[in-house]
């Protein structure tokens, strides 16, 4: 990538972590979402001396670093930013695949809570929300550990429990949701959270949750990029500019 498009990268990455915040999918100045460039470089967002939170995130914000955590550039690291300690978490989730370019760790509530009450997030809703149901029908793993993932080794058991999925729970912590592009890692991570959030509302109104019918796959179509992405997307950050 040239400059103008990780200066362009910068802002896609510091809005995504202004919607995700806005969504409730992260809270306070926990969470951080990544982008990788190149082979060995990523932006990602650093906390810095004046740090206000993930809702406020600036695009100076995302910093340019290696995967080894010193700065990718002259400069990224300097004014007091440091690197998330669960820079494995990215680094690892990136390693795993080529085509995995973008990574958003954040700390969903509803989704801690489902799996902490033993809910499996299956697909118990289908037009509600179809790129939700068919999330949940490829099964949402789980790894185990309530642990900060601050060493490769932890990172490396996260990826493996997450095997070829796109989002892994971790239990006692959050969620790790990759993709091909930052958007996609968010609205994943959207779609998760309201999958456990209604769950958790059917188990406490005494209802049983139960998958939707097979056959009802063949009226569920992929709605296409323009709208699961595209149009999703431009609500998402209108919406977070009025919260």
């Amino acid at each position: 990538m040239n400059e103008k498009d990780i200066e362009g990268a910068r802002v896609v990455v510091a809005e995504a972590c202004r919607v995700a915040a806005a969504r409730g999918l992260m809270e306070g100045i926990l969470g951080h979402i990544s982008f990788r460039v190149s082979h060995d470089l990523l932006l990602i967002r650093c906390r810095s001396a004046d740090d206000t939170g993930v809702a406020y995130t600036r695009p100076s914000d995302i910093r340019l670093v290696r995967f080894d955590g010193t700065a990718g550039a002259p400069g990224e690291l300097d004014n007091g930013y440091q690197v998330p300690k669960e820079l494995p978490v990215h680094v690892e989730s990136m390693r795993a695949s080529p085509d995995i370019r973008a990574v958003a760790h954040l700390h969903p509530p509803s989704i801690v809570a489902a799996d902490l009450a033993g809910i499996s997030l299956r697909p118990i809703y289908g037009a509600y929300d179809i790129p939700g149901a068919v999330l949940a029908r490829g099964g949402v793993p789980v790894y185990r550990r309530a642990v900060l993932i601050h060493r490769t080794q932890l990172g490396k058991e996260m990826v493996t429990a997450m095997g070829d999925r796109p989002v892994v729970i971790c239990r006692g912590h959050g969620i790790t949701s990759v993709a091909s592009s930052v958007q996609q890692s968010v609205l994943q991570a959207a779609s998760l959270e309201e999958l456990a959030r209604m769950s958790l509302a059917v188990v406490s109104a005494g209802g049983t949750l139960v998958d939707i019918d097979d056959a009802d796959w063949e009226d569920l179509p992929d709605l296409g990029a323009n709208f699961n992405t595209g149009a999703v997307w431009r609500h998402e950050v209108a919406r977070a500019a009025t919260v």
